[in-house]
């Protein structure tokens, strides 16, 4: 075998894991996060602020390293992982608690009252921000390791059936980009119908000269590839495109507020053709029953016969948007949201249990009904964690007065007095601090975080030879990988600058 064939063969023809193991490693990242969050605020009160350079450390070390180490070395160990982190975060919170600055003669009761009264306040939802970066740093480190014997092959992607870590990427990163879509944020509330298809036809000619662009060098340089991922010549980049215009035609015609029920129709309908219609042979088998790959259908036929599936993610991923950026501000309507999304995703893993046993399976390569069930349902457990995370932050803040977290609520007393005061305290905090924040970076430029790591994948993969690495130089690429890429997108948004491919 040559060495493509044998890369090739290394990522190829795996199961997975379970669901539940996935699910553990999904919510790490926010327990992380919310470390990060406690330890920044314990920081800035007991010594100065900090520089651009240990605050990058800072956010490497929690939101990274914790990362890379629960999909390569720690992967068996992921429970201890948690255990770690929340003894950690309760020992941080602990201190905070005992060093607070605002109601520091208080009973817990009395604190929990006032809190529960206080607004919280920010331009966007951080949970938002946090979901969407976990998902494009979990994606770059997955698509190195997953060369490296040291990667778990049950957290490959899966050749038919199963649930492989690397299987929610794709859908997430789908889902989270749904969240934060044009009609999500209203930003074309002017002009016709016929207007906003013009708009979104313009917006996706990057993403199809990058499929393009990744087609012509993937093929030049005979770089190895999982044929039945999406196909011959099909990729990410053209899945993206089609769920964009193919989404952007269904809004138009049906109400935002509706978009649950075109997601459930859209997934109900192709289910049913997979198994009614010969609708699935032709997925596993090509028209002639053999495997055949003449003929563009042929070719590319998991790619484009998948993107039904993406669409019903994509649409329940704008009715997740829409619910949260409703208008709340108060402390316990967070957490009635936050009660009512988790609720929402034990609902959708008790369905996918149903679905599993009844129906068919999770299939990444079909993208079918228990996929896209398990995709919503992983998407909004990991979406509760971080709100979570994020209001027993917004209490951290409120115990400190002044305490400035990037990426986080900022705690405001509904008072006209003690308003006014805190308005004042936060935001002169935050211009004495101007977000040095990895999350902020990374959710800024998150298409060129996504390139970047795609062409260092490339160069890493042409010039060392992963199948026989070591676990102690797998590791050290990997980190210096990952280290090279964040930095990159941290310096580019320290320089205030957007990259925009339109």
């Amino acid at each position: 075998m040559s060495q493509k064939q044998m890369k090739e063969a290394f990522v190829s023809n795996h199961n997975g894991t379970s669901v539940l193991e996935v699910t553990q490693g999904l919510c790490l990242p926010a327990f992380c996060i919310l470390c990060r969050g406690l330890l920044i605020i314990l920081s800035q009160h007991l010594c100065s602020s900090h520089t651009w350079k240990t605050r990058f450390f800072i956010d490497f070390v929690f939101l990274i390293v914790p990362l890379v180490a629960t999909l390569t070395i720690l992967s068996s160990f992921v429970l201890l992982e948690h255990l770690a982190v929340i003894i950690l975060g309760a020992g941080l919170f602990y201190q905070i608690y005992c060093r607070r600055t605002c109601c520091a003669r208080m009973p817990v009761q009395k604190i929990l009252e006032k809190f529960m009264k206080i607004s919280l306040e920010s331009e966007y939802v951080p949970a938002i921000s946090c979901f969407r970066v976990i998902n494009s740093a979990f994606t770059a480190i997955a698509i190195l390791a997953v060369d490296f014997p040291l990667f778990p092959r049950r957290f490959a992607k899966t050749e038919l059936y199963g649930t492989g870590a690397m299987d929610f990427g794709v859908g997430g990163f789908i889902f989270g980009t749904a969240m934060v879509c044009p009609e999500v944020r209203r930003k074309y509330t002017e002009g016709s119908r016929f207007y906003y298809l013009t708009k979104s036809l313009y917006s996706v000619w990057p993403l199809v000269f990058l499929g393009v662009g990744r087609l012509v060098i993937i093929k030049s340089i005979g770089y190895q590839e999982h044929l039945t991922e999406y196909g011959v010549h099909w990729n990410f980049f053209f899945t993206l495109v089609v769920v964009k215009l193919l989404t952007s035609l269904l809004l138009i015609i049906f109400p935002l507020n509706k978009s649950w029920i075109v997601a459930i129709s859209t997934i109900v309908l192709y289910q049913l053709a997979l198994d009614l219609t010969p609708l699935k042979r032709l997925i596993l088998y090509g028209t002639d029953g053999s495997g055949t790959r003449i003929g563009l259908l042929n070719a590319n036929r998991e790619g484009i016969i998948s993107t039904l599936g993406y669409v019903a993610i994509h649409m329940a991923g704008v009715q997740t948007g829409s619910y949260m950026l409703k208008k709340r501000s108060h402390v316990k309507d967070w957490i009635k949201g936050t009660y009512c999304i988790l609720l929402t995703a034990i609902s959708l893993f008790i369905s996918l249990y149903i679905v599993q046993v009844n129906v068919e399976v999770v299939s990444r390569r079909m993208a079918n009904l228990a996929f896209c069930i398990w995709i919503v349902a992983s998407s909004l457990i990991l979406l509760s964690s971080l709100l979570l995370g994020d209001i027993i932050l917004s209490f951290a803040r409120f115990l400190i007065k002044g305490a400035v977290v990037p990426c986080s609520w900022k705690p405001v007393q509904l008072s006209a007095t003690n308003k006014k005061h805190s308005e004042s305290l936060v935001s002169e905090a935050e211009r004495k601090e101007p977000s040095l924040c990895l999350i902020t970076a990374m959710n800024r430029n998150q298409l060129i975080f996504f390139l970047l790591s795609n062409i260092t994948t490339g160069l890493i993969n042409l010039l060392v030879d992963t199948l026989y690495s070591s676990t102690l130089w797998a590791l050290i690429v990997l980190n210096l990988y990952m280290f090279t890429n964040c930095l990159v997108i941290y310096v580019l948004h320290l320089q205030d600058k957007t990259i925009k491919l339109w």
